[in-house]
């Protein structure tokens, strides 16, 4: 199974996303059971954020973990850019460590950048590190020149790994962002990484997509992640709420693509040539 270096750990390329889970009761059961499977077939990391349902993914989560071994897994969780100061971040820390029944997070995530100065963020990032709530911190929705400005700042080259959309559709980041976080010794994380909505489907219809599936006797979504984590230094995080489905996606971190098969599936959707505007959803 293909693994990445992330924090003091090395994890499975292939972890749990939660986004748009938690929100209905009818289905919490299921939801549970997904992610309880998808642990059980050998993801390690869960990924959440307080924005999520406002604190229902959180809490899903937590009853998802409770009665876990909590040092087994890696949970990534993520602070609204509103609440990113530092009067507000401590609040806010707190109440998502009560959401998840936990006494830290492992990677705490800037989910996206707002007013708040991006030096007051940090700051309050590595002191409440210094607490022992958070082990590491990151950011999300970061493009090049906001990587740049963060690791000029005091403390910037603390950074863990940073998270963006990437997915087969969605290669922009390819051009000069993931090249960069490569060299640094960055982990990039994957956000979204079998699309979502019509990008979604025309990716799993696409012929090469399928024709590289049936070669690894595979589904076209576990192409699409076994795509997301080829480079060694990428975490993929699928969100479902299918316990079959959490299972096949963990699995697709043992599947790897050869020439041939990247050689298709970049001609039936291209590498990035230029810049292209960061993705986000």
């Amino acid at each position: 199974m293909r693994e990445l270096h992330l924090g003091d750990r090395n994890v499975p390329a292939i972890g749990l996303g939660t986004w748009h889970m938690g929100d209905h009761a009818a289905i919490r059961g299921k939801e549970i059971k997904a992610i309880q499977a998808g642990i059980d077939a050998g993801a390690t990391v869960i990924d959440t954020a307080e924005m999520y349902g406002n604190g229902r993914s959180e809490s899903l989560v937590g009853e998802a973990i409770r009665d876990l071994d909590r040092q087994k897994l890696f949970i990534i969780d993520k602070v609204l850019p509103s609440n990113a100061s530092a009067d507000r971040m401590p609040h806010s820390l707190d109440t998502s460590l009560k959401l998840l029944g936990t006494d830290y997070i492992d990677l705490y995530l800037y989910h996206w950048r707002g007013a708040v100065p991006l030096s007051e963020t940090v700051e309050t990032l590595q002191q409440l590190q210094k607490t022992g709530k958070i082990k590491y911190w990151g950011v999300s929705n970061f493009d090049l020149p906001d990587m740049e400005e963060l690791l000029d700042l005091l403390g910037g080259n603390q950074v863990a790994a940073n998270e963006d959309l990437y997915n087969l559709s969605s290669r922009g980041v390819e051009y000069s962002l993931l090249p960069w976080q490569r060299d640094q010794k960055i982990p990039f994380i994957a956000y979204t990484p079998v699309g979502a909505g019509d990008e979604r489907g025309n990716m799993i219809s696409n012929p090469a997509v399928k024709q590289v599936a049936a070669a690894h006797n595979a589904t076209p979504w576990q192409i699409l992640l076994a795509f997301a984590i080829r480079d060694g230094n990428t975490l993929a995080i699928p969100q479902s709420g299918d316990p079959k489905h959490a299972v096949d996606n963990v699995n697709a971190a043992n599947i790897q693509l050869t020439d041939d098969d990247l050689t298709a599936l970049n001609k039936a959707f291209p590498k990035p040539t230029s810049k292209q505007p960061l993705d986000i959803r």
